[in-house]
């Protein structure tokens, strides 16, 4: 079945992406969440109109999410946590801690555009986490979690 998005969806496109997916997918919760409408030759005729007008508008919006981006570029991030034995975490951290150590250093972000992999952290060390400003403008980002000062 094919589909258009109307907004996007996790692990399956972003909005106005034409897609396939199976008929009970799409007629059973895409379609009734309001996730996406049925791809037919008008959908898709209209949908091609928009996105040629909105191509213009798209190149503003990928300068500004990769001048945003690049704030990024030599920022050192240390998100202080409990820790017990050894590096091992008392609770964890995750993309919404991250999002407030970046917040602090003038990178205002919402905790959703953070992928850290593994989700959450449980010890102390280096990790990376995915950082998507815009759907063309992912960038890697390296962080620390140390020990807390007892």
């Amino acid at each position: 079945m094919e589909l258009i998005l109307k907004r996007d969806v996790d692990n399956l496109g972003f909005a106005d992406d034409l897609v396939s997916v199976k008929n009970g997918y799409g007629r059973n919760f895409l379609i009734p969440q309001g996730h996406a409408i049925l791809a037919t030759t008008s959908a898709k005729k209209v949908l091609a109109e928009t996105l040629k007008q909105r191509a213009h508008k798209e190149q503003r919006v990928i300068d500004a999410a990769t001048k945003e981006a690049n704030k990024l570029n030599g920022l050192e991030v240390k998100i202080p946590a409990k820790t017990g034995e050894g590096d091992k975490l008392f609770g964890s951290v995750n993309s919404g801690d991250l999002a407030a150590a970046l917040a602090k250093e003038g990178v205002e972000l919402d905790k959703k555009f953070i992928t850290i992999a593994g989700g959450t952290i449980k010890r102390t060390g280096n990790y990376e986490a995915k950082i998507r400003f815009h759907r063309d403008v992912i960038s890697t980002f390296a962080f620390d979690v140390i020990a807390e000062a007892k």
